[in-house]
C-alpha cells in the first residue's frame, strides 16, 4: 500500500510475512571450506531475493568464494549454485539479487564458502563475514520493473 505524505511516496508492506534471515551469521568466522544450516522459503510471497554479503574481518593474501545452494527438501543439494559471487579479497559490503521465480521447486537454500590463503606467515586462512537474506516485496519489484522498462 502507498501513501502520500508531502511530496513523498512511502511503501508500506506487512514486514513479519517477508524473509528476513542470515544463510551465514553475523560475525561468522570461517578458516575452511564450509556449509550454512538450510533456510526456508517456502513461505516466500516473492521469489526474488537480496543477498548481501559483508565481509567484516579478514588477514592479507587470502580469497573467500561464497555461493548460495537450493533444496526441494533441506537435505538434498544442487551441484550447481543458483547464486554465485565474484571471488572476495577484501572487507566489505556486496549485495546480489537473487530471482527464483523459475525456481518453484527450491524451498530451502543454504550457503556454501572455500577460502583459500596462499603467501608468507600462517597457511590458515581466516575470514570474518555474514551472508544475510531480504525477500524483495512484490510492489517493490513491479515498480522497479515498470521504471526499467520506462528508461529503455
Amino acid at each position: 500500500m502507498a501513501s502520500r505524505t508531502g511530496s513523498a511516496v512511502e511503501l508500506c508492506y506487512n514486514s513479519f510475512a517477508m524473509i528476513d534471515t542470515f544463510l551465514v551469521g553475523e560475525k561468522t568466522v570461517v578458516n575452511a571450506k564450509g556449509d550454512g544450516p538450510a533456510a526456508e522459503i517456502a513461505g516466500a510471497a516473492s521469489r526474488v531475493f537480496l543477498a548481501t554479503l559483508r565481509i567484516t574481518n579478514i588477514v592479507e593474501q587470502e580469497s573467500l568464494d561464497v555461493s548460495i545452494q537450493g533444496s526441494q527438501d533441506g537435505a538434498t543439494w544442487g551441484a550447481k549454485p543458483l547464486l554465485a559471487f565474484p571471488q572476495k579479497f577484501y572487507r566489505g559490503e556486496h549485495p546480489l539479487l537473487l530471482d527464483l521465480t523459475g525456481n518453484a521447486e527450491i524451498k530451502f537454500l543454504r550457503a556454501h564458502w572455500e577460502v583459500h590463503r596462499w603467501g608468507r606467515g600462517s597457511e590458515t586462512p581466516m575470514f570474518e563475514f555474514q551472508l544475510a537474506l531480504k525477500e524483495v516485496p512484490p510492489q517493490i519489484l513491479k515498480e522497479a520493473t515498470e521504471e526499467a522498462k520506462a528508461l529503455a
